[in-house]
């Protein structure tokens, strides 16, 4: 490592090949060796000394609502890129809805990535979207840089974004199939949730029973088949319902090119602590009881779910209204989310490289950015400091979330952040940030264009 201009050193470096005791060397932005913890520091390096914290690659969220521009007051790139970099994470895919324009051409692409340049923290990319009527813009997004399209199978909640029928899902899917694309899916069937019962008002009870699993189930499977048909490349976006679980196995023992995330409020919370009023808790699919979380929990260990990611989807305080039928439909969790999945990881005997399988290489390897998601040779030099039995108890005032609600607040989690690197420089660190280094981040393929 000779040329090496930083090195870090850990006695707990998470590696893909296990954790043990490193020394990291970087140069110009690229981690150029992964050594012994004892070896010598090439004279002119820095060391940087991380004693028994643990070292970890930067996560990678591929589910942000950042909705910037447009919805600002919601969220937007500086805050929602601080709260990413306070917590862990180094690179986040952001969705094409809620900002105004939503992403859905390229002209709408260029708007967004001019209004991030300047205000990303960390590395930022973007997902185009599929609605009715814009199949011809599906293809000059991918040649865009867009990592993948996300649709929606039931109403969005935006009426700029609507959702697909079966027959539009079946166009839009054979065009992205054509050009060898990613369709991502809220898959939630809008018969079903119609059918349900649909009391509104504050019991998390009736707001439950109003998107029953068999909607996710019904979608998904529909989603299953047409995938098969076109031999398309599909993601299943917030799993929540375990009933869908056996159909996503048989498909992928099938050869269904189907991957499938989850988001942490459905593996820490339950639908039994929501209390009534409480829409802090409301999102969609919603947070269901224990025993579902269980099974959540059993196929992210049998690789059934591939990765989890937030899904910090934010609003102002006063759309989260304790009526659970008008409320606004969004957990905010970019800062939290490495501490909440690994305080009930480590509780269900999971480790540390389980965690960041589930939310840095995999989510990583969705969006095709091989630099990203793993300490080795050749990768950025992304990186979280994690002490990972140290606890803290969620203060909202303490979040760098635009709007500090959240369904977090007074819990105790384990794993402190105490620095986050990206491209070997430390962008933030005991709550003291970095100006904005992020970068605005194409399809690997892709140069980005002006």
């Amino acid at each position: 490592m000779s040329d090496a201009e930083l090195v870090l050193r850990s006695t707990r470096v998470v590696t893909p090949e296990g954790t043990r005791p490193a020394s990291v060397a970087v140069a110009g932005g690229t981690i150029t060796a992964v050594l012994p913890h004892d070896a010598d520091v090439p004279a002119g390096a820095r060391l940087e000394d991380l004693g028994d914290d643990v070292l970890l690659p930067g996560l990678v969220d591929t589910h942000v609502h950042v909705n910037d521009p447009g919805r600002t007051e919601w969220e937007g790139f500086w805050t929602a890129t601080r709260a990413a970099a306070a917590g862990g994470i180094t690179t986040l895919v952001d969705m094409p809805l809620n900002s105004l324009p939503p992403t859905t051409t390229v002209d709408h692409l260029r708007i967004k990535r001019d209004v991030a340049r300047d205000k990303a923290h960390i590395d930022v990319g973007f997902w185009g979207g599929a609605l009715p009527g814009n199949v011809k813009d599906l293809r000059p997004l991918h040649d865009a840089g867009v990592f993948g399209f996300k649709a929606f199978l039931s109403p969005s909640g935006v009426d700029e974004f609507p959702h697909l029928t079966q027959d539009q899902l079946a166009v839009s899917l054979a065009e992205i199939a054509g050009f060898g694309g990613l369709l991502i899916v809220h898959a939630e069937d809008p018969h079903h949730l119609a059918a349900a019962p649909q009391h509104g008002g504050p019991k998390y009870t009736d707001f439950l029973a109003s998107r029953p699993r068999d909607a996710e189930d019904t979608a998904i499977a529909a989603l299953i088949a047409q995938a098969k048909r076109l031999d398309a490349r599909v993601h299943v976006l917030h799993l929540s319902s375990s009933d869908a679980l056996p159909l996503i196995a048989e498909a992928r023992a099938e050869g269904v090119r189907i991957t499938v995330e989850t988001c942490p409020h459905y593996l820490t919370l339950t639908a039994e602590e929501v209390p009534d009023g409480a829409s802090e808790f409301k999102c969609c699919p919603p947070i269901r009881e224990a025993a579902n979380q269980d099974l959540l929990w059993q196929a992210l260990a049998d690789g059934t779910i591939d990765c989890v990611v937030t899904d910090h989807s934010p609003s102002t305080a006063d759309l989260k209204t304790d009526d659970f039928a008008t409320a606004w439909g969004g957990i905010s969790g970019l800062q939290l989310s490495l501490s909440a999945v690994w305080t009930e990881a480590r509780r269900r005997g999971h480790t540390l490289e389980d965690v960041v399988r589930w939310m840095s290489a995999r989510t990583a390897a969705l969006v095709g950015l091989d630099r990203k998601g793993a300490i080795e040779t050749g990768r950025d030099a992304d990186f979280a400091v994690l002490a990972p039995e140290e606890t803290f108890t969620v203060d909202p005032a303490a979040l760098q979330h635009r709007n500090r609600v959240t369904a977090y607040a007074g819990r105790t989690l384990h794993g402190v952040v105490k620095s986050t690197w990206l491209r070997g420089e430390r962008i933030v660190a005991d709550g003291r940030f970095t100006a904005p280094k992020g970068r605005l981040l194409t399809r690997p393929e892709v140069t980005e264009r002006p």
